[in-house]
């Protein structure tokens, strides 16, 4: 295999991470939900004040291809702010394609953040993992992760369109 190269996305990749966003989403049986388009992730990413970074993992194109790096995975992320804590990273997705799972990619990415977090003064970096992902649970963990919902009990919750509407008063 040729080698993986982690790197910050570019406003260019943004057709490629829409297309692993969707693969995620298929993966984790919430095809339904995906309503971001490729014109927000620009504007939202690469615009004057990003929301969010993302990193991708791609391969150099093979000999004589001309479409160029082909992207296998990304880990887009973003600051928050922990009243207990501080600055924090939080990792709102990694994905890496099913054809290149198992090479280390996923570990790549993480260690990436983990730099970035470093880096710009954060304290911890977090992400969130559904319950029957248990591959996923698994290599957070042997990378060092704790487990919150074991070990503190924590839930997440969000108010989504309706709700946030009704709450604002709209």
């Amino acid at each position: 295999m040729a080698s993986v190269r982690i790197r910050e996305a570019e406003e260019g990749d943004c057709g490629q991470i829409l297309r692993l966003i969707r693969e995620l989403a298929e993966y984790e049986k919430l095809s339904d939900q995906v309503q971001i388009s490729e014109e927000a992730l620009r504007a939202d990413g690469f615009g004057e004040k990003p929301l969010y970074r993302c990193l991708v993992a791609d391969l150099p194109p093979a000999p004589g291809d001309a479409q160029g790096p082909r992207v296998v995975g990304y880990g887009l992320y973003y600051f928050i702010y922990s009243t207990w804590k501080g600055r924090t990273v939080y990792l709102e997705d990694i994905y890496v394609t099913p054809e290149y799972r198992g090479q280390g990619i996923g570990s790549k990415i993480i260690r990436r953040v983990a730099q970035v977090a470093l880096d710009q003064g954060c304290s911890q970096f977090r992400l969130a993992v559904l319950d029957w992902n248990q591959k996923a649970m698994a290599l957070y963990k042997a990378l060092g992760a704790q487990d919150l919902t074991e070990a503190e009990g924590w839930h997440a919750f969000t108010f989504d369109g309706e709700a946030m509407r009704k709450l604002a008063g709209k």
